[in-house]
């Protein structure tokens, strides 16, 4: 990295402290939400936690508050973001006992794999609401309290699905394609009111998110793959250095974050060669489970396979999931 690009991020992170700013995760109650949730408390910072599942929240909220300390104030709202006015009651109301808000964190979404023949329009439905409208949502009723703060900050968690297809993940994709896209425009148009807007594109992280995934197809083959890849080290990294570039990039206020930073080389490829890239996600497509009877029903990782059944090339992800909220019906 160049001079120039060293001083310029020293000057847009320069006296941005996290201490005693209030800052709203939408998609807080478990996974990388609540890693970045303890993240922003650990530095002194107010956080607000919003989420579906009320007894989740309660037990993130726990945890937030032991990561920050005494001086953090946690507080929680039930609520489905997919619905425009109830996410704007609740963060209004999120913003008045805060005292404002500083920073939105973007994250809420769900996961669907399977190949083509199982999807279903409904598929690509919900995955548009669950991880495009939800970030939209939270982000239009947030901006009457973050225009009022100086230097304020949204961070999107975008995905690398986001840049190019991966297969199995269409839905996926197509949602968070749209989430990149609006997210680095979204930089551009509120450069004027003051507010950095920072797209982060994560790849494979260890935050247990394959039990709470949904599978079709083959389902328990599925669901196998994707908790390999998921929990490689190398290929993936931990929950908490992912949580804690983060949130290095959001008071920076830097435009972009790809992590780990290896995701930068496919990026770049996809732009360069877009042909080579195609030939080898069909290829990958190949060696992935083919359709099967009875694959239109969809089940959750944890259904498939019981955390007490994980495979030894998984424990650091069913260690993330305990660590992270990601088990239905534990806390």
């Amino acid at each position: 990295m160049g001079g120039a690009a060293l001083v310029g991020r020293a000057v847009r992170g320069r006296g941005y402290s996290l201490r005693d700013k209030y800052v709203v995760v939408a998609g807080g109650s478990r996974g990388l939400g609540l890693e970045l949730a303890r993240e922003f408390a650990r530095r002194g910072a107010h956080v607000g936690l919003l989420a579906r599942d009320a007894q989740k929240l309660r037990a993130a909220a726990n945890e937030v508050a032991e990561a920050g300390g005494d001086r953090v104030a946690v507080l929680t709202r039930a609520v489905d973001l997919r619905d425009p006015e109830a996410t704007e009651t609740a963060i209004d109301e999120l913003a008045t006992e805060l005292g404002g808000i500083d920073v939105l964190v973007n994250l809420a979404g769900t996961i669907t794999v399977a190949p083509l023949k199982h999807l279903r329009l409904e598929d690509f439905r919900e995955q548009m609401d669950s991880n495009f409208y939800t970030s939209l949502h939270a982000t239009l009723a947030a901006l009457p309290h973050l225009r009022r703060s100086p230097g304020a900050r949204i961070v999107n968690i975008t995905s690398i699905g986001g840049h190019f297809a991966v297969p199995h993940l269409l839905p996926y994709s197509a949602a968070k394609f749209a989430m990149v896209g609006f997210s680095t425009g979204l930089r551009a148009e509120l450069a004027r009111d003051g507010i950095t807007v920072t797209t982060v594109t994560p790849g494979l992280m260890r935050t247990g998110s394959p039990y709470h995934a949904s599978f079709k197809g083959q389902q328990e083959r599925e669901f196998r793959w994707f908790l390999l890849m998921d929990s490689l080290p190398g290929l993936s990294i931990s929950s908490q250095r992912a949580a804690r570039s983060i949130v290095d990039a959001c008071v920076r206020g830097d435009a972009s974050l790809v992590v780990p930073a290896y995701l930068r080389i496919p990026i770049a490829a996809t732009g360069l060669a877009p042909g080579l890239v195609n030939r080898l996600t069909t290829a990958a497509n190949m060696l992935l489970p083919s359709p099967a009877p009875g694959g239109d029903a969809a089940h959750s990782g944890q259904e498939l396979i019981s955390p007490e059944r994980t495979p030894a090339y998984a424990a650091l992800t069913r260690r993330a999931a305990y660590r992270n909220n990601q088990f239905e019906g534990k806390s």
